[in-house]
């Protein structure tokens, strides 16, 4: 999963995404204070090597 999270005079603001070029696309068009995350869940079946 991908996080951009948003800082503004408001406050915070987060958006989802469940792919890295989705999330990279919409970063690349937002203004502001941005910062793009990669959330890694340890009980992800699909990143554990067997």
């Amino acid at each position: 999963m991908w996080i951009i999270t948003i800082h503004s005079k408001n406050g915070f603001k987060m958006f989802e995404f469940y792919t890295e070029k989705e999330a990279k696309e919409k970063f690349e068009v937002i203004e502001g204070c941005k910062i793009l995350s990669e959330v890694i869940y340890l009980n992800d079946k699909q990143l554990v090597k067997p």
